[in-house]
């Protein structure tokens, strides 16, 4: 029998004992011979990073001196990386399976075209429902509004196993992210200007742009706690939200199709703040404009960002458009009232080459 790939699983950690103690219990059940865990200390101020040394004196700790968010963290967990594979876990996540690590390895590996992949994401305090951060696999409609198999904005659906069905989807979750190291070295790690939130899609992205494919793999499961670091709607979240699906646009698109859509893009963030204005609700309304601002200041160095992404282009928008959600989901969900994949996609899902 061949060895198996070495897989390095990198986990970024801010706060909290209990929660890293349960994730790395997990990981201590999963049945895979070959693997490294690196945790990164991203500037933690309590003792949770000592705490788990001395439980498990396996881990390897990365110590960042400041908090660099998700996605330093996570680059600085890759710079120490052995792996031919490279799997980005959060550290309120555990796992039931024990073979669930085989099950992406193997996706990758039987796949010649895949480079990324997500399990299937379910909440750990309703395990019977989709876990909100990237559910069943990532979508994207055209404007750059991200939504899940199993979960659009705030409604989240029940698994029944509707979406159990491995497919190509547009982008996998950073909660358990797992992608050839091959293809970071080829397109580069996340985004650090993102802080968090949304770099694991502009990862994606870039992905796509090569000819590569981003798949969901369903028979592998994650459970979820969420929330652990940033609340909800908590400003930060939702200027950082705002601010990243912006910058992710101006670096991705063509020009042809950036002229047309960018424009649409700033409609709808002002149609949000009018709607946020009925609402009474200013952190949005502050995060929208604040978002905005970054974006005008720093115009520069996202289009120097940008340059770096267009010459690593493979595939035109046209050929790679087959992966976006053509309408548009703000207004099929506000508006047309579909409140579920099932109704905007049906069943009918593409499965990975």
């Amino acid at each position: 029998m061949s060895r198996k790939p070495l897989v390095s699983i990198v986990i970024p950690h801010l706060k909290g004992e209990e929660i890293l103690k349960e994730c790395l219990q997990s990981l201590e059940r999963t049945n895979y011979p070959e693997m490294e865990v690196i945790v990164v200390d991203n500037g933690s101020t309590d003792a949770s990073i000592a705490y788990v040394q001395d439980i498990f004196p396996w881990i390897k700790v990365v110590e960042n001196s400041k908090n660099l968010g998700y996605a330093g963290g996570c680059n600085a967990g890759v710079a120490e990386s052995r792996g031919k594979y490279v799997l980005f876990l959060n550290d309120d996540t555990v796992t039931l399976d024990s073979n669930w690590l085989d099950k992406l390895v193997d996706t990758c590996e039987n796949n010649p075209k895949v480079a990324a992949c997500q399990p299937k994401l379910l909440s750990l305090v309703n395990r019977d429902e989709f876990d909100y951060a990237g559910a069943a696999g990532g979508l994207m409609d055209v404007f750059g509004f991200p939504f899940a198999l199993g979960r659009i904005f705030f409604t989240i659906e029940k698994d029944q196993h509707q979406y159990d069905q491995a497919s190509n989807i547009f982008w996998a979750s950073g909660t358990a992210m797992f992608v050839k190291k091959s293809i970071l070295e080829q397109v580069g790690n996340f985004d650090e200007d993102f802080f968090a939130h949304m770099e694991e899609i502009d990862l994606s992205w870039r992905i796509h742009l090569t000819g590569q494919d981003v798949v969901s793999v369903p028979d592998a499961v994650v459970y979820h706690k969420a929330g652990s670091t940033l609340r909800t709607e908590s400003y930060l979240k939702v200027y950082l939200n705002h601010r990243n699906g912006l910058v992710m646009l101006l670096k991705n698109y063509e020009w042809k199709n950036l002229l047309w859509i960018f424009p649409l893009r700033l409609l709808f963030e002002f149609v949000a703040v009018i709607y946020s204005l009925i609402k009474l609700d200013f952190v949005r309304i502050r995060a929208v404009f604040v978002a905005l601002g970054y974006v005008g200041f720093h115009l520069n160095k996202i289009l120097a960002k940008r340059r770096r992404v267009q010459k690593n282009r493979k595939l035109s928008d046209a050929q790679i458009f087959s992966k976006f959600y053509r309408g548009s989901i703000v207004f099929d969900y506000f508006v047309k009232g579909r409140r579920s994949c099932t109704e905007l996609l049906g069943l009918t899902l593409v499965k990975p080459r």
